[in-house]
Protein backbone atom coordinates (compact mmCIF):
# COMPACT_ATOMS: atom_id res chain seq x y z
CA UNK A 1 0.00 0.00 0.00
CA UNK A 2 1.18 3.58 -0.94
CA UNK A 3 -0.20 6.61 -0.17
CA UNK A 4 -3.25 7.89 2.15
CA UNK A 5 -3.30 4.14 1.73
CA UNK A 6 -1.00 3.49 4.49
CA UNK A 7 -2.42 4.92 7.21
CA UNK A 8 -4.64 2.24 6.74
CA UNK A 9 -2.56 -0.56 7.30
CA UNK A 10 -0.82 1.27 10.13
CA UNK A 11 -4.02 1.56 12.03
CA UNK A 12 -6.15 -1.38 10.73
CA UNK A 13 -3.63 -4.26 9.96
CA UNK A 14 -4.07 -6.28 12.83
CA UNK A 15 -8.14 -6.67 12.36
CA UNK A 16 -8.96 -10.61 11.62
CA UNK A 17 -10.18 -11.30 8.22
CA UNK A 18 -13.92 -13.51 8.67
CA UNK A 19 -12.98 -15.30 5.84
CA UNK A 20 -11.14 -19.03 5.02
CA UNK A 21 -8.01 -18.32 2.92
CA UNK A 22 -9.37 -19.59 -0.29
CA UNK A 23 -12.19 -17.02 -0.40
CA UNK A 24 -9.53 -14.17 0.20
CA UNK A 25 -9.54 -13.08 -3.13
CA UNK A 26 -9.99 -9.67 -2.46
CA UNK A 27 -7.65 -7.73 0.30
CA UNK A 28 -9.17 -6.49 3.71
CA UNK A 29 -7.10 -3.49 3.87
CA UNK A 30 -7.46 -2.29 0.45
CA UNK A 31 -11.47 -2.71 1.08
CA UNK A 32 -11.27 -0.75 3.90
CA UNK A 33 -9.42 2.04 2.11
CA UNK A 34 -12.01 1.93 -0.92
CA UNK A 35 -14.76 2.40 1.73
CA UNK A 36 -13.25 5.20 3.65
CA UNK A 37 -12.25 7.00 0.72
CA UNK A 38 -15.94 6.67 -0.48
CA UNK A 39 -17.68 7.31 2.26
CA UNK A 40 -15.14 10.83 2.16
CA UNK A 41 -17.23 11.65 -1.24
CA UNK A 42 -20.50 10.66 -0.70
CA UNK A 43 -20.99 6.78 -1.13
CA UNK A 44 -24.27 6.08 1.25
CA UNK A 45 -24.63 1.76 0.64
CA UNK A 46 -22.34 -0.65 -0.38
CA UNK A 47 -23.56 -0.37 -3.99
CA UNK A 48 -22.26 3.58 -3.86
CA UNK A 49 -18.97 1.84 -2.84
CA UNK A 50 -18.48 -0.11 -5.44
CA UNK A 51 -20.01 2.56 -8.04
CA UNK A 52 -17.09 4.67 -6.77
CA UNK A 53 -14.45 2.38 -6.85
CA UNK A 54 -15.14 1.66 -10.64
CA UNK A 55 -15.33 5.13 -11.64
CA UNK A 56 -12.09 6.23 -9.61
CA UNK A 57 -10.27 2.70 -10.51
CA UNK A 58 -7.62 4.45 -12.31
CA UNK A 59 -7.30 6.89 -8.78
CA UNK A 60 -7.40 3.69 -6.68
CA UNK A 61 -4.46 1.84 -8.76
CA UNK A 62 -2.27 4.64 -7.65
CA UNK A 63 -2.24 3.33 -4.10
CA UNK A 64 -3.56 -0.25 -4.20
CA UNK A 65 -3.35 -3.44 -6.38
CA UNK A 66 -6.80 -4.38 -6.67
CA UNK A 67 -5.56 -7.70 -8.14
CA UNK A 68 -8.65 -9.21 -8.65
CA UNK A 69 -10.23 -5.48 -9.68
CA UNK A 70 -12.84 -3.40 -7.60
CA UNK A 71 -15.17 -5.73 -4.65
CA UNK A 72 -18.51 -6.07 -5.84
CA UNK A 73 -21.57 -4.45 -3.49
CA UNK A 74 -22.24 -8.08 -1.99
CA UNK A 75 -18.64 -8.91 -1.23
CA UNK A 76 -18.40 -5.27 0.70
CA UNK A 77 -21.93 -6.11 2.56
CA UNK A 78 -20.63 -9.91 3.24
CA UNK A 79 -17.25 -9.18 4.60
CA UNK A 80 -18.15 -5.79 6.69
CA UNK A 81 -21.15 -7.73 8.01
CA UNK A 82 -18.87 -10.19 9.87
CA UNK A 83 -15.94 -8.22 10.77
CA UNK A 84 -15.04 -8.33 14.68
CA UNK A 85 -16.72 -4.90 15.58
CA UNK A 86 -14.52 -4.64 18.97
CA UNK A 87 -11.54 -4.91 16.91
CA UNK A 88 -12.71 -2.54 13.99
CA UNK A 89 -13.63 0.09 16.77
CA UNK A 90 -10.46 -0.52 18.58
CA UNK A 91 -8.42 0.17 15.14
CA UNK A 92 -10.40 4.08 14.68
CA UNK A 93 -9.36 4.86 18.24
CA UNK A 94 -5.80 3.78 17.49
CA UNK A 95 -6.62 5.71 13.82
CA UNK A 96 -7.83 9.28 15.56
CA UNK A 97 -5.14 9.01 18.50
CA UNK A 98 -2.74 9.68 15.83
CA UNK A 99 -3.59 13.11 15.49
CA UNK A 100 -5.85 14.14 18.14
CA UNK A 101 -4.13 16.78 20.28
CA UNK A 102 -4.21 16.51 24.33
CA UNK A 103 -7.58 17.05 26.12
CA UNK A 104 -6.85 18.89 28.54
CA UNK A 105 -8.95 21.87 29.01
CA UNK A 106 -11.25 21.01 26.42
CA UNK A 107 -14.90 19.77 26.58
CA UNK A 108 -15.99 16.67 25.87
CA UNK A 109 -19.73 16.09 25.78
CA UNK A 110 -20.87 12.27 25.27
CA UNK A 111 -24.35 11.70 23.91
CA UNK A 112 -25.95 9.23 21.83
CA UNK A 113 -27.61 8.78 18.51
CA UNK A 114 -29.87 6.21 16.59
CA UNK A 115 -29.04 5.10 13.21
CA UNK A 116 -32.55 4.97 12.07
CA UNK A 117 -32.43 2.99 8.34
CA UNK A 118 -30.36 0.42 10.55
CA UNK A 119 -33.55 -1.63 11.80
CA UNK A 120 -34.28 -5.12 10.35
CA UNK A 121 -37.51 -5.84 10.75
CA UNK A 122 -37.00 -9.87 9.03
CA UNK A 123 -34.66 -10.41 11.72
CA UNK A 124 -36.49 -8.83 14.29
CA UNK A 125 -33.57 -6.41 14.76
CA UNK A 126 -34.02 -2.87 16.35
CA UNK A 127 -32.01 0.40 14.77
CA UNK A 128 -28.61 0.36 16.31
CA UNK A 129 -28.04 3.04 19.00
CA UNK A 130 -24.67 4.65 19.21
CA UNK A 131 -22.40 6.45 21.97
CA UNK A 132 -20.04 8.90 20.80
CA UNK A 133 -17.28 11.29 22.89
CA UNK A 134 -17.09 14.56 21.10
CA UNK A 135 -14.33 17.30 21.79
CA UNK A 136 -15.91 20.19 21.43
CA UNK A 137 -13.44 22.95 20.60
CA UNK A 138 -11.28 20.85 17.90
CA UNK A 139 -14.98 19.07 16.60
CA UNK A 140 -13.45 15.63 16.39
CA UNK A 141 -14.96 12.26 16.94
CA UNK A 142 -12.83 10.52 19.55
CA UNK A 143 -14.37 7.74 20.16
CA UNK A 144 -17.62 5.35 19.26
CA UNK A 145 -19.48 3.00 21.20
CA UNK A 146 -22.73 0.65 20.45
CA UNK A 147 -25.57 -0.36 22.59
CA UNK A 148 -28.80 -2.09 22.36
CA UNK A 149 -30.81 1.27 22.89
CA UNK A 150 -30.80 4.58 24.16
CA UNK A 151 -31.60 2.75 27.64
CA UNK A 152 -28.45 0.98 27.45
CA UNK A 153 -26.60 4.26 27.56
CA UNK A 154 -25.90 4.58 31.22
CA UNK A 155 -23.73 1.72 31.78
CA UNK A 156 -21.84 1.98 28.22
CA UNK A 157 -20.49 5.99 29.65
CA UNK A 158 -17.88 4.27 32.12
CA UNK A 159 -17.07 1.90 29.65
CA UNK A 160 -16.39 4.51 26.82
CA UNK A 161 -14.64 6.97 29.57
CA UNK A 162 -12.65 4.21 29.60
CA UNK A 163 -10.85 4.70 26.29
CA UNK A 164 -10.03 7.97 26.48
CA UNK A 165 -7.37 9.61 28.11
CA UNK A 166 -9.48 12.35 30.13
CA UNK A 167 -6.85 14.08 32.53
CA UNK A 168 -7.85 17.92 32.45
CA UNK A 169 -11.28 17.46 30.63
CA UNK A 170 -14.40 18.78 31.36
CA UNK A 171 -16.99 16.37 30.50
CA UNK A 172 -20.71 17.17 29.75
CA UNK A 173 -23.36 15.00 29.73
CA UNK A 174 -27.49 14.89 29.48
CA UNK A 175 -29.60 14.24 31.96
CA UNK A 176 -29.90 10.46 31.64
CA UNK A 177 -26.27 10.08 32.96
CA UNK A 178 -26.97 12.38 35.92
CA UNK A 179 -25.41 9.34 37.80
CA UNK A 180 -22.95 8.96 40.70
CA UNK A 181 -21.32 6.13 38.81
CA UNK A 182 -21.12 7.80 36.26
CA UNK A 183 -20.10 11.38 38.32
CA UNK A 184 -17.10 8.49 39.85
CA UNK A 185 -16.18 7.63 36.68
CA UNK A 186 -15.08 10.45 35.51
CA UNK A 187 -13.53 11.89 38.64
CA UNK A 188 -11.43 8.80 38.84
CA UNK A 189 -10.14 9.90 34.89
CA UNK A 190 -8.55 12.90 36.82
CA UNK A 191 -11.48 15.05 34.59
CA UNK A 192 -14.11 16.98 35.13
CA UNK A 193 -17.66 16.73 34.71
CA UNK A 194 -21.09 19.25 34.19
CA UNK A 195 -23.94 16.76 34.68
CA UNK A 196 -27.72 18.31 33.79
CA UNK A 197 -30.37 17.39 36.77
CA UNK A 198 -33.92 16.71 35.45
CA UNK A 199 -36.92 15.38 37.17
CA UNK A 200 -34.81 11.17 36.58
CA UNK A 201 -33.16 12.36 39.79
CA UNK A 202 -36.23 13.67 41.59
CA UNK A 203 -34.92 14.35 44.72
CA UNK A 204 -32.24 16.37 43.56
CA UNK A 205 -34.18 18.22 41.72
CA UNK A 206 -37.36 19.13 44.05
CA UNK A 207 -33.76 20.41 45.70
CA UNK A 208 -33.15 22.52 42.62
CA UNK A 209 -36.76 23.99 42.76
CA UNK A 210 -36.20 25.09 46.16
CA UNK A 211 -33.00 26.77 45.91
CA UNK A 212 -33.50 28.51 42.96
CA UNK A 213 -37.14 30.02 44.47
CA UNK A 214 -35.26 30.89 47.59
CA UNK A 215 -32.55 32.89 45.54
CA UNK A 216 -35.35 34.70 42.55
CA UNK A 217 -37.23 35.73 45.46
CA UNK A 218 -34.28 37.37 46.97
CA UNK A 219 -33.50 38.71 43.28
CA UNK A 220 -30.98 36.29 42.96
CA UNK A 221 -28.90 38.84 45.13
CA UNK A 222 -26.71 35.68 47.02
CA UNK A 223 -23.28 36.01 48.48
CA UNK A 224 -21.19 34.24 46.35
CA UNK A 225 -24.00 33.83 43.68
CA UNK A 226 -22.53 34.71 40.01
CA UNK A 227 -24.58 35.56 36.90
CA UNK A 228 -23.63 35.67 33.19
CA UNK A 229 -26.46 37.15 30.61
CA UNK A 230 -25.77 36.26 26.82
CA UNK A 231 -27.67 37.33 23.84
CA UNK A 232 -27.78 35.60 20.49
CA UNK A 233 -29.33 36.85 17.09
CA UNK A 234 -29.49 34.45 14.08
CA UNK A 235 -32.03 32.94 11.56
CA UNK A 236 -34.34 35.31 12.68
CA UNK A 237 -34.41 34.33 16.15
CA UNK A 238 -33.37 35.93 19.16
CA UNK A 239 -32.21 34.09 22.72
CA UNK A 240 -31.38 35.05 25.56
CA UNK A 241 -30.10 33.30 28.47
CA UNK A 242 -29.37 33.57 32.10
CA UNK A 243 -26.69 31.12 33.81
CA UNK A 244 -26.34 31.09 37.53
CA UNK A 245 -23.68 29.15 39.64
CA UNK A 246 -23.07 29.18 43.11
CA UNK A 247 -20.37 26.50 45.71
CA UNK A 248 -21.99 23.44 46.83
CA UNK A 249 -24.45 24.04 49.31
CA UNK A 250 -23.70 22.45 52.51
CA UNK A 251 -26.97 20.07 52.29
CA UNK A 252 -27.41 15.87 52.13
CA UNK A 253 -28.85 15.99 48.95
CA UNK A 254 -25.29 16.82 47.57
CA UNK A 255 -23.79 14.53 49.53
CA UNK A 256 -22.75 10.90 47.79
CA UNK A 257 -21.86 13.18 44.39
CA UNK A 258 -17.99 12.66 44.12
CA UNK A 259 -16.10 15.73 43.57
CA UNK A 260 -18.78 18.18 43.20
CA UNK A 261 -17.81 21.79 43.89
CA UNK A 262 -20.54 23.72 42.13
CA UNK A 263 -24.31 23.54 41.14
CA UNK A 264 -26.30 26.27 38.59
CA UNK A 265 -29.00 27.12 36.51
CA UNK A 266 -29.40 28.11 32.93
CA UNK A 267 -32.91 29.73 31.83
CA UNK A 268 -33.64 30.37 28.33
CA UNK A 269 -35.89 33.16 26.71
CA UNK A 270 -36.20 32.58 22.77
CA UNK A 271 -38.31 34.54 19.94
CA UNK A 272 -38.94 33.69 17.34
CA UNK A 273 -41.12 35.06 14.34
CA UNK A 274 -43.40 32.62 12.19
CA UNK A 275 -44.30 32.62 9.10
CA UNK A 276 -47.40 34.62 9.79
CA UNK A 277 -45.41 37.20 11.59
CA UNK A 278 -46.78 36.36 14.92
CA UNK A 279 -43.99 36.52 17.80
CA UNK A 280 -43.36 33.23 19.00
CA UNK A 281 -42.17 32.77 22.36
CA UNK A 282 -40.56 29.98 24.64
CA UNK A 283 -38.66 29.65 27.72
CA UNK A 284 -36.85 26.71 29.41
CA UNK A 285 -34.79 26.28 32.70
CA UNK A 286 -32.30 23.58 33.36
CA UNK A 287 -29.90 23.02 36.05
CA UNK A 288 -26.59 20.96 36.54
CA UNK A 289 -23.71 20.03 39.11
CA UNK A 290 -20.14 20.35 38.53
CA UNK A 291 -17.41 19.37 40.23
CA UNK A 292 -15.74 22.43 38.65
CA UNK A 293 -15.16 25.64 40.50
CA UNK A 294 -18.39 28.14 40.29
CA UNK A 295 -16.80 30.11 38.04
CA UNK A 296 -19.75 31.36 35.09
CA UNK A 297 -17.77 32.14 31.91
CA UNK A 298 -16.13 28.59 32.06
CA UNK A 299 -19.33 26.73 33.07
CA UNK A 300 -21.30 28.72 30.60
CA UNK A 301 -18.96 28.06 28.05
CA UNK A 302 -18.69 24.11 28.64
CA UNK A 303 -22.55 24.18 28.57
CA UNK A 304 -22.72 26.25 25.38
CA UNK A 305 -20.56 24.22 23.72
CA UNK A 306 -22.37 20.54 24.95
CA UNK A 307 -24.68 21.44 21.81
CA UNK A 308 -21.66 21.10 19.18
CA UNK A 309 -22.39 17.18 18.96
CA UNK A 310 -25.67 18.07 18.21
CA UNK A 311 -24.82 20.53 15.65
CA UNK A 312 -21.58 19.46 14.49
CA UNK A 313 -21.60 15.72 14.49
CA UNK A 314 -25.39 14.32 14.91
CA UNK A 315 -26.63 16.89 12.35
CA UNK A 316 -24.00 16.83 9.63
CA UNK A 317 -24.37 12.83 10.08
CA UNK A 318 -28.20 12.98 8.96
CA UNK A 319 -28.12 15.73 6.76
CA UNK A 320 -24.59 15.52 4.70
CA UNK A 321 -24.11 12.24 4.90
CA UNK A 322 -27.31 10.83 5.00
CA UNK A 323 -26.88 8.83 8.10
CA UNK A 324 -30.48 8.13 8.78
CA UNK A 325 -31.34 7.36 5.12
CA UNK A 326 -28.61 4.32 5.19
CA UNK A 327 -30.56 0.86 5.35
CA UNK A 328 -27.18 -1.25 5.77
CA UNK A 329 -28.22 -3.45 8.66
CA UNK A 330 -26.63 -6.74 8.55
CA UNK A 331 -24.30 -8.04 11.31
CA UNK A 332 -22.26 -5.72 12.42
CA UNK A 333 -22.03 -3.71 9.22
CA UNK A 334 -24.43 -0.43 10.45
CA UNK A 335 -21.47 -0.01 12.92
CA UNK A 336 -18.86 -0.51 10.59
CA UNK A 337 -20.51 2.09 8.02
CA UNK A 338 -21.06 4.24 10.72
CA UNK A 339 -17.63 4.41 11.66
CA UNK A 340 -16.28 4.96 8.08
CA UNK A 341 -18.37 8.11 8.60
CA UNK A 342 -17.04 9.39 11.02
CA UNK A 343 -13.89 8.84 9.99
CA UNK A 344 -14.80 10.84 6.59
CA UNK A 345 -16.25 13.42 9.12
CA UNK A 346 -12.82 13.99 11.02
CA UNK A 347 -10.56 14.10 7.89
CA UNK A 348 -12.53 16.60 5.95
CA UNK A 349 -13.26 18.67 8.97
CA UNK A 350 -9.20 18.45 9.66
CA UNK A 351 -8.52 19.72 5.69
CA UNK A 352 -7.66 23.35 4.94
CA UNK A 353 -6.82 23.41 1.93
CA UNK A 354 -10.29 23.88 0.61
CA UNK A 355 -12.60 26.99 2.43
CA UNK A 356 -15.57 25.13 1.69
CA UNK A 357 -18.32 23.43 4.15
CA UNK A 358 -18.16 19.47 5.04
CA UNK A 359 -21.00 19.26 2.06
CA UNK A 360 -18.67 21.24 -0.46
CA UNK A 361 -15.60 19.09 0.61
CA UNK A 362 -16.89 15.68 -0.12
CA UNK A 363 -18.70 16.82 -3.56
CA UNK A 364 -15.40 18.43 -4.76
CA UNK A 365 -13.53 15.47 -3.73
CA UNK A 366 -15.78 13.21 -5.63
CA UNK A 367 -15.71 15.45 -8.52
CA UNK A 368 -11.92 15.77 -8.93
CA UNK A 369 -9.35 13.43 -7.96
CA UNK A 370 -6.69 16.17 -7.59
CA UNK A 371 -9.10 17.77 -4.63
CA UNK A 372 -8.91 14.14 -2.71
CA UNK A 373 -5.00 13.89 -3.16
CA UNK A 374 -5.41 17.24 -1.83
CA UNK A 375 -6.34 15.39 1.57
CA UNK A 376 -3.55 13.70 1.90
CA UNK A 377 -1.98 15.94 3.94
CA UNK A 378 -4.39 15.76 6.60
CA UNK A 379 -4.12 11.65 6.34
CA UNK A 380 0.21 12.32 6.45
CA UNK A 381 -0.88 13.52 10.26
CA UNK A 382 -1.95 10.38 10.86
CA UNK A 383 0.98 8.48 9.88
CA UNK A 384 4.47 10.17 8.73
CA UNK A 385 6.12 7.42 7.97
CA UNK A 386 4.43 5.96 4.86
CA UNK A 387 5.95 6.20 1.56
CA UNK A 388 6.36 10.18 0.26
CA UNK A 389 7.00 9.10 -3.38
CA UNK A 390 2.84 9.85 -4.24
CA UNK A 391 3.18 13.27 -2.01
CA UNK A 392 6.70 14.66 -2.70
CA UNK A 393 8.90 13.28 -5.97
CA UNK A 394 11.89 15.79 -4.67
CA UNK A 395 12.37 18.19 -2.51
CA UNK A 396 13.90 20.99 -4.78
CA UNK A 397 10.67 20.07 -6.91
CA UNK A 398 7.91 21.12 -4.62
CA UNK A 399 9.19 23.80 -2.70
CA UNK A 400 6.06 25.76 -3.72
CA UNK A 401 3.85 22.52 -2.44
CA UNK A 402 5.63 22.24 0.42
CA UNK A 403 5.00 26.06 1.19
CA UNK A 404 1.33 25.64 1.61
CA UNK A 405 1.63 23.34 4.33
CA UNK A 406 1.85 24.10 7.78
CA UNK A 407 4.80 24.15 9.67
CA UNK A 408 4.65 21.11 12.06
CA UNK A 409 3.81 19.34 8.73
CA UNK A 410 6.58 20.93 6.54
CA UNK A 411 8.93 19.60 9.81
CA UNK A 412 7.18 16.09 9.73
CA UNK A 413 8.23 15.50 6.20
CA UNK A 414 11.51 16.74 6.11
CA UNK A 415 12.12 14.12 9.35
CA UNK A 416 11.08 11.57 7.56
CA UNK A 417 13.00 12.03 4.41
CA UNK A 418 16.07 12.52 6.61
CA UNK A 419 15.78 9.68 8.28
CA UNK A 420 14.92 7.57 4.95
CA UNK A 421 18.31 8.62 3.50
CA UNK A 422 20.18 7.15 6.71
CA UNK A 423 18.08 3.68 6.07
CA UNK A 424 18.87 3.74 2.19
CA UNK A 425 22.70 4.34 3.14
CA UNK A 426 22.86 1.56 5.91
CA UNK A 427 20.43 -0.76 3.29
CA UNK A 428 21.91 -0.08 0.13
CA UNK A 429 23.16 -3.86 -0.31
CA UNK A 430 19.36 -4.36 -0.03
CA UNK A 431 17.88 -3.49 -3.47
CA UNK A 432 16.46 -6.12 -5.41
CA UNK A 433 14.76 -5.47 -8.71
CA UNK A 434 14.75 -1.80 -8.35
CA UNK A 435 12.50 -2.04 -5.01
CA UNK A 436 14.43 -1.11 -2.00
CA UNK A 437 14.14 -2.95 1.49
CA UNK A 438 13.87 -1.06 4.44
CA UNK A 439 13.95 -2.65 7.59
CA UNK A 440 11.95 0.02 9.67
CA UNK A 441 8.70 -0.16 7.32
CA UNK A 442 6.95 -2.88 6.09
CA UNK A 443 5.05 -0.48 3.46
CA UNK A 444 6.07 -1.00 -0.36
CA UNK A 445 8.48 1.39 -1.73
CA UNK A 446 9.12 2.13 -5.65
CA UNK A 447 12.40 2.36 -7.05
CA UNK A 448 15.34 4.96 -5.68
CA UNK A 449 14.73 6.97 -8.69
CA UNK A 450 10.91 7.71 -7.76
CA UNK A 451 11.52 8.77 -3.87
CA UNK A 452 12.71 11.69 -2.46
CA UNK A 453 16.47 12.03 -2.84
Amino acid sequence: MEGPAALIYNSFENISDPRVERGQNHDLLEMIFIALTASICGANGWGDVERFAKTKADWFHQYIDLKHGVPSHDTFGRVFSRLDTGEFLASMHHWIDQFATALRGQGIAIDGKTLRGSFDQGSNKSALHTLTAFATGSKLVLRQLSVEDKSNEIPAVPMLLELLDLAGAAVTLDAIHCQRETAKSIIDAEADYILTVKKNQQNLYNKFIELFTQYGEGGYRVKGLRKQITVENSHGREERRAYYCIDVPDDDEFKGWEGIRSIGMVYRHREQRSRTGEVVEHDETSFFISSLPAKVKTLSTHLRDHWRIENSQHYVLDVTFSEDAGRIRKGGAPEISGVFRRMALNILRQDTTLKESIRGKKLMAGWDGTILEGFTPVFKLFDVRFPLRCMLLSVEANQDFLATLGVGIRYKLYAVWFEEQLVRTRDSGNQKNGRLSLSSSNYKHTSASNSLE
